[in-house]
């Protein structure tokens, strides 16, 4: 990982867990456990298991990713999705910087007209969604989904570039629905799934 990446992923990742205290979605010492448990994996250069998000939900488990995905829809007004069957089109696959989508566990996956859609499991993160406006000139649609949603996704990028496929795993992806008020990005060569609908529940 670059050091602009790794910077990028540090920052993500600590503006994250401060959200996550001040919605009152994980305890501030659980938070602390999680950031030492980071460090350690950071030291190992494994960017792709840096995740604080990861480390409390299914290493810790304090929190669950559909308490996290609840409180986007109730307290954002938030649409989710599904990427796992998404086919990211030619020109956002040739500009996309793959490892500031790892870093930033968000991915532009769709444009129509002006509007750049971007799924994120880090949406909370001011610094993930500073990163990416400025990123693209025309307005963001912004959708919640999973860590393994985008792991899935990203891995099918780096593979048809590399052949190679990333160890990260994490549980299954949760519910997700489109936003009601956002266009609805276009599955160009793929489908766009919607989560069963048991597995988001309020928190």
């Amino acid at each position: 990982m670059s050091t602009e990446h790794r910077s990028l992923m540090m920052n993500a990742n600590r503006r994250l867990g401060a959200a996550l205290v001040d919605h009152n979605l994980v305890k501030i010492e659980d938070l602390e456990r999680a950031n030492e448990r980071l460090l350690e994996i950071v030291a190992t250069n494994q960017p792709r298991q840096s995740t604080v998000l990861g480390i409390l939900a299914y290493e810790m488990k304090v929190v669950r990713e559909e308490d996290v995905l609840s409180h986007l829809i109730e307290s954002e007004s938030m649409g989710l999705v599904d990427l796992r069957e998404y086919d990211i089109s030619e020109d956002l696959k040739k500009a996309m910087d793959r490892g500031a989508a790892w870093a930033t566990w968000s991915v532009p996956f769709d444009q129509e007209e002006d509007f750049t859609f971007i799924a994120s499991a880090y949406y909370l993160s001011p610094a993930v969604r500073n990163y990416w406006e400025k990123q693209f000139p025309g307005p963001i649609l912004w959708y919640g989904t999973t860590l393994e949603s985008i792991a899935d996704f990203l891995e099918r990028a780096d593979a048809e570039a590399s052949n190679t496929r990333s160890p990260f795993a994490t549980k299954p992806p949760v519910a997700a629905k489109p936003a009601a008020t956002a266009p609805t990005p276009s599955a160009k060569g793929g489908t766009m799934k919607p989560f069963p609908k048991s597995v988001v529940k309020a928190s």
